[in-house]
């Protein structure tokens, strides 16, 4: 008796491991024809391989998220290391970064005869300085007023252009959000073509009108563009398309204006992507090239991202303590509102 009873487990048992009762049509009359010893040691072989399963996902995903997370480690550093070498490099004595970084300016088109040719010596990247001195900042800070000058020219012409285009985009996209209608949807279709066009396509024109308008060669030329772009209104009008309607309804039954509507529910709702939007628009446009080269001749009204690519031409050690300050709002803004920026991008529609 004990011997067919052991049969019938181990029978039970098999059939378990080779999922024959999935295949059957009617897999509770199969488990209900065992009596009960081995209906148990089928159920216990059943949870036994469920959790064999189970562990082999864990460890499956496991080793995929740590080759993931070591590919975003390696891309990570990638990216942080050029910025490491600016800022230890800018405490490098005139004498040490010219022995090592010289060869590598000798070797490129501005500098050398015929074009740009090989480099006579490898250079040598240091980390870490041998001397370290701040001599370099000293000269920058103190010595050279132009640096300054060209520093207050960027924040003139970044905050006006940040916080008029962050107004002309709140009402827009409260209004392409609000109001869906053919007209509006054509608009903003038209928003999304001029959003995708390059920048250099519309520099022209943006030189034809400041010229007519007689505003060529002054700091309106760069601010009056800017407030008007298109891409703050784009991502605006994403995340703000997916505020909750029964929001809006319940707010005008109670008798709310369209602006009690804007101000309480729309902006607070949408206050991460508006943090997002000033972070990436900050620094976008502190690093603006072409717009004061186009529309300012006057060199004493650029700003210091058209600077900064002259600066190293007298000497190249200041041009590391120069990129060092240059680097310093941007990280700030970008530190201060690191999670708005990933809650507003990652809410805001764009894949």
């Amino acid at each position: 008796m004990d011997e067919i009873k052991r049969t019938q487990r181990r029978r039970a048992a098999t059939l378990a491991r080779r999922n024959i009762y999935v295949e059957t049509k009617q897999p509770e009359t199969f488990i209900t024809s065992l009596n009960p010893e081995a209906r148990e040691a089928f159920f216990a072989s059943e949870k036994k391989r469920i959790a064999l399963n189970l562990r082999k996902r864990r460890i499956t995903k496991g080793i995929i998220t740590g080759i993931g997370v070591a590919v975003a480690i390696f891309i990570s550093a990638l990216a942080l290391v050029p910025i490491f070498f600016t800022f230890l490099n800018s405490f490098m004595s005139s004498e040490e970064i010219v022995s090592n970084y010289q060869v590598v300016f000798q070797s490129m088109s501005g500098h050398a005869t015929q074009g740009a040719t090989y480099m006579s010596r490898t250079p040598v990247l240091k980390l870490i300085p041998e001397e370290v001195t701040i001599s370099q900042y000293t000269t920058l800070l103190f010595m050279n007023p132009e640096y300054l000058f060209k520093y207050w020219n960027s924040i003139i012409l970044t905050l006006p252009i940040v916080a008029g285009q962050m107004i002309v985009a709140c009402l827009a996209s409260y209004s392409f959000a609000r109001y869906r209608r053919k007209r509006r949807e054509v608009l903003f279709f038209s928003y999304i073509i001029l959003m995708l066009m390059p920048f250099q396509v519309t520099l022209v024109p943006n030189y034809m009108i400041s010229d007519a308008l007689g505003i060529l060669d002054t700091i309106w030329a760069i601010i009056l563009p800017g407030i008007f772009s298109t891409f703050a209104i784009f991502l605006l009008t994403k995340y703000m398309r997916q505020i909750p309607s029964g929001y809006i309804e319940a707010a005008t039954l109670d008798g709310a204006s369209e602006w009690q509507i804007f101000t309480n529910i729309a902006l607070p709702l949408c206050k991460n992507a508006i943090f997002a939007l000033t972070i990436l628009l900050f620094i976008d446009y502190w690093n603006m090239v072409e717009q004061p080269l186009v529309l300012l001749t006057d060199v004493d009204k650029q700003p210091l991202s058209v600077f900064l690519s002259q600066i190293n031409e007298p000497e190249l050690g200041i041009a590391f303590a120069a990129s060092s300050v240059y680097m310093i709002p941007p990280l700030l803004i970008f530190f201060w509102g690191e999670d708005y920026l990933v809650e507003g991008i990652s809410r805001s529609g764009i894949k």
